[in-house]
């Protein structure tokens, strides 16, 4: 799961290391909106897709109880 949510498909982190701030914080706040976005997502699978995507309950809780900038 964290391989997931850790990729950010639309600017890569090590890119935007030596980047301008503006674009840096923009590309920070397309990350959390992701981040944000796949959480609700996995709050709303049952427990069957859950089983299908190998996510543990204590796992879907784990990810579910970060903030959205980790």
């Amino acid at each position: 799961m964290e391989r997931t949510l850790s990729s950010n498909p639309y600017v890569e982190q090590s890119s935007t290391q030596f980047a301008p701030l503006p674009v840096r914080l923009f590309a920070n706040l397309l990350q959390w909106q992701r981040r944000a976005s796949t959480r609700r997502e996995l709050a709303r699978l049952d427990a069957r897709l859950l089983a299908d995507a190998g996510i543990s309950e204590a796992q879907r809780y784990e990810e579910l109880s970060k903030p959205f900038w980790r």
